[in-house]
């Protein structure tokens, strides 16, 4: 699951400018005329750093302080609801679950997040799981050397992992015993990258793109009425590989990858860990989910890294609305019946 740094404020102006060099999604978007040159259409984007990353917001409308307006009050949405469900800082509704075990009454907005979590869990058989962060702590700390995790340490690790004891008692939010711990790292993104398209609506914008960290959504289309080209990032960018993109329209795009946040040089080691195993899955290098939300697309592209290629594409393949590219550790690609059409 994607982590976020540990500083509550934010990342670093130098950290701001190392994600935005390397920001695959956004900047392929924009190297796409993601954006359009609509001459009857005002516009207006912004990016900062948001979530451990970096947050880019586009808005084409008649008036260009009414966009203006409109990309303020969905900015403050945002950093609203990462200040509810960030794990790093400290007043948040899910810093406090983590340290005391239990949530008297919780917002609306977590008790969504982790019940669509719970069901990606059932649906993936276990293979997306927010409780899994005492593995992700777990590799962190002996970031270079996860090849030689103790098997001690691992198996008390994982006796703390199970999404069915993060439970929901009446109106409360409770973890089954103490040492667990929560990260909504790899679907809460999404559903704020969801709220914000929301808000963005809810002023009278249709035409819009908001993406966080290359998990994105985009609504309406371009001039003439054509639909937005999104660039999929090539895992392994210093060896050669065709670009390759698609066509969407009020569509959400997620990916997850083994170069995102790697512990060991050699992407064997990274932040996406199976939770029934402990450790990385070794088959695939990246993931990229188009589903109706940004939330589902996330926390399924990380399901999929962990599920492998073959029961990935049975999985994608039986859910509506869905597709997914598939990229190995070998760049071999494959995707699903509709995943270009």
């Amino acid at each position: 699951m994607d982590r976020k740094p540990k500083a509550s404020n934010g990342v670093s102006r130098r950290r701001f400018m190392q994600i935005v060099a390397v920001a695959g999604g956004a900047t392929a978007c924009w190297q796409l005329g993601l954006f359009g040159s609509g001459k009857s259409l005002q516009s207006a984007r912004r990016s900062l750093p948001i979530m451990g990353t970096v947050l880019n917001l586009a808005v084409y409308g008649p008036d260009r302080d009414r966009c203006e307006e409109a990309l303020t009050k969905t900015i403050g949405t945002m950093q609203g609801l990462e200040a509810k469900l960030s794990r790093h800082m400290a007043t948040s509704e899910l810093a406090i679950l983590n340290k005391t075990g239990l949530l008297h009454t919780p917002g609306k907005d977590i008790l969504q997040v982790v019940a669509m979590a719970a069901d990606i869990s059932r649906k993936t058989s276990g293979a997306f799981d927010v409780t899994m962060l005492p593995l992700l702590l777990l590799h962190e700390e002996i970031r270079g050397n996860n090849d030689s995790l103790d098997s001690g340490r691992l198996a008390q690790a994982k006796k703390f992992v199970g999404y069915e004891r993060l439970v929901q008692d009446g109106a409360g939010l409770r973890l089954a015993e103490p040492g667990m711990g929560v990260s909504l790292d790899g679907i809460g993104k999404g559903y704020i990258v969801d709220r914000g398209v929301a808000t963005l609506r809810e002023h009278g914008f249709n035409n819009v793109y908001v993406e966080a960290g290359g998990d994105l959504i985009v609504s309406g289309l371009k001039e003439a009425q054509t639909p937005w080209r999104i660039g999929i990032r090539n895992p392994r960018p210093q060896q050669e590989h065709k670009l390759v993109s698609i066509a969407v329209s009020d569509k959400a795009v997620a990916t997850s990858g083994d170069y995102l946040q790697a512990f060991t040089p050699d992407l064997r080691h990274h932040h996406i860990i199976d939770p029934r195993l402990g450790f990385s899955p070794p088959e695939l290098a990246s993931c990229t989910v188009t589903a109706p939300n940004v939330a589902l697309a996330d926390g399924l592209a990380t399901a999929l890294m962990v599920l492998g290629k073959a029961d990935a594409l049975d999985l994608i393949e039986s859910l509506d609305g869905c597709e997914a590219y598939l990229v190995g550790k070998d760049l071999k690609a494959c995707n699903t019946t509709g995943f270009f059409s």
